[in-house]
């Protein structure tokens, strides 16, 4: 069997998803079943809708993240005005009486509190099994494809471990990332013993004093959520990746080392060598970094409530409760009793409240490190 690309998109359940009859896309009337039960469920928070999903695992992963879900909107007076999803069919393979899709479903919610909305979105990517009885198509199996729970590396191990992203290299970089303008701000000539940043003009040092743009980590935030930067390598698992290019846009300098274990730094790829440090694409290594204290450079406060943050501060994400952070995110938006919504990759997330209770990842163990990114670096 061979993997078919497939352009049409199912746009609001309309009708597209059924739009080419024959026996390589009959298939496509379960798939519209399918994303109509979820879609229904998630609007009016009710289970009985995923009784039409015949793989139990699945819909009880479903079942168990909405009714999370639900009760913390509940407690937080939190209410979906609307649910949209837009599926896309990224690619298919068929065979006699079996087909095999990747799905991009893109969830629209509009949310309310206290008479305030705001518009929350994500893309999850799923991989759908579809067989044939008869002349009847039916969903066979359904799974997320790589999601929060994805890279998990313990501190300790960083120096030890083989980096998680070797062989998922998706397009060329070039030789140095993209900077806001406004990011030098502040850049000085190499006196000052300071941290490192990337112009124009190649590596330089900037002095103490330069203010965190917490505008432009939030625009490029928003800017990037649902789709790479050219100008950086795109990794399968991206989420760290994604929030140092956000706090980098904010003008945090790089702590170019060379190694890969210590520093925050990025260069791309110097022939087939990856350059760039674990703290900036590894979720633990970030963790890490922010963790240290240092006197100059990206550094970072840890506070203990997610109200204490501010934008363009950092969520980092302990599924387990085991000091093996798995994920991050960073702030770019409140609720309106000023609980934090964040921009995340992977599964790419926009203003999404903060706890993650709506995600496969989360178990009743997370554990969250909340960290307020210094003013001034």
């Amino acid at each position: 069997m061979k993997w078919r690309n497939l352009t049409t998109a199912c746009r609001q359940l309309d009708s597209e998803v059924v739009s080419m009859p024959g026996e390589d896309t009959d298939w496509k009337q379960a798939l519209f079943e399918y994303v109509n039960a979820i879609n229904e469920a998630a609007l009016g928070t009710d289970a009985r809708k995923l009784r039409a999903i015949p793989d139990r695992e699945h819909r009880e992963r479903l079942n168990e993240r909405m009714l999370l879900a639900s009760r913390r909107d509940a407690k937080t007076a939190i209410r979906t005005v609307r649910s949209e999803m837009r599926v896309r069919i990224e690619r298919y393979q068929s065979a006699r009486g079996e087909v095999a899709a990747d799905l991009s479903i893109h969830l629209v919610r509009m949310m309310e509190q206290r008479s305030v909305a705001w518009s929350e979105e994500r893309v999850e990517r799923e991989r759908l099994r579809f067989i044939r009885t008869g002349k009847i198509w039916r969903l066979d199996s359904a799974r997320p494809l790589p999601g929060e729970r994805t890279g998990e590396l313990a501190p300790e191990e960083l120096d030890e471990v083989h980096d998680p992203w070797d062989g998922e290299k998706r397009t060329p970089v070039p030789s140095a990332p993209y900077l806001s303008p406004n990011a030098l701000y502040g850049f000085k000539s190499k006196v000052y013993a300071g941290a490192y940043a990337l112009g124009d003009e190649g590596w330089g040092y900037v002095g103490r004093g330069t203010p965190y743009l917490r505008e432009e980590a939030v625009a490029y935030a928003e800017r990037w959520w649902n789709e790479p930067n050219p100008a950086y390598e795109n990794f399968e698992v991206n989420c760290t990746n994604y929030v140092s290019q956000c706090l980098f846009a904010g003008a945090a300098p790089m702590n170019y080392t060379g190694r890969r274990s210590s520093g925050w730094w990025y260069k791309g790829y110097s022939g087939k060598e990856e350059s760039w440090s674990f703290s900036w694409a590894v979720a633990a290594g970030l963790q890490q970094y922010l963790a240290t204290p240092r006197g100059l450079g990206l550094r970072a406060e840890a506070v203990y409530e997610p109200q204490q943050l501010k934008l363009g501060d950092v969520i980092c994400y302990d599924w387990e409760g085991n000091g093996r952070v798995g994920h991050n995110t960073i702030v770019t938006a409140f609720t309106p009793d000023g609980m934090p919504l964040v921009n995340a990759n992977t599964v790419s997330s926009r203003h999404r409240y903060w706890d993650y209770k709506d995600s496969y990842a989360w178990t009743d163990k997370t554990r969250y490190h909340f960290y307020r990114i210094a003013d001034e670096f």
